[in-house]
């Protein structure tokens, strides 16, 4: 086959006819999760990593609830009280003694990004990796493995943040592996703005 003052042999067909083809099953498949897959909004952390030959993009760190789930040790939260003293129910606190891991099923429950310890160690790869730091309370926990959201070349970043600003993200779940992001947006004391950054 000719094209212009080039000519492609039969082995250089093919290998280009597999690249679209693999290219193809992985834009594919994204975009059926990004269909059939659970979203959910969830704030996050992100900084710009300085990196030659990168590209442009934020990572992000994403926060997740793990109020309804158990730390590794019940030593490991502060539980809310009654005034003799005994156990309450609602939202625990992680001891400021350092930070706690733990593997967990990623869920997406009223509209909430859920993390849920995986206690069967035989079942631990197929989580996440989620941290508690030391003092935060239970519905901010975070996701060790960042989440690359790149943005274009000629938009400007949303970094740094101001004062009353939040940085969210829409994400999907698929069935295996991290978070899949979407789109950003700047929650501005109270206010919600939407970010094009793609």
């Amino acid at each position: 086959m000719k094209i212009g003052r080039f000519s492609l042999s039969a082995a250089s067909l093919a290998l280009l006819i597999i690249q679209l083809l693999l290219v193809s099953f992985v834009a594919g498949r994204y975009l059926y999760q990004r269909w059939t897959c659970p979203r959910v909004w969830t704030r996050t952390v992100a900084y710009d990593p300085e990196l030659v030959m990168r590209g442009r993009y934020l990572q992000t760190q994403l926060t997740v609830d793990g109020c309804g789930s158990t730390l590794p040790s019940a030593k490991h939260a502060i539980f809310p009280r009654d005034v003799n003293g005994a156990v309450r129910p609602g939202p625990y606190m992680v001891r400021p003694a350092g930070t706690v891991s733990f593997q967990a099923e990623l869920k997406v429950i009223d509209n909430k990004l859920i993390a849920v310890q995986i206690e069967d160690p035989r079942r631990a790869d197929r989580g996440q990796s989620v941290s508690a730091l030391p003092g935060s309370p239970c519905d901010q926990l975070r996701l060790d493995q960042p989440v690359d959201f790149y943005i274009a070349e000629h938009t400007q970043s949303p970094l740094p943040l101001k004062a009353g600003q939040e940085l969210w993200i829409e994400v999907t779940l698929p069935t295996k592996g991290p978070p899949r992001p979407l789109q950003l947006a700047l929650k501005n004391n109270g206010a919600w703005e939407p970010l094009g950054l793609n």
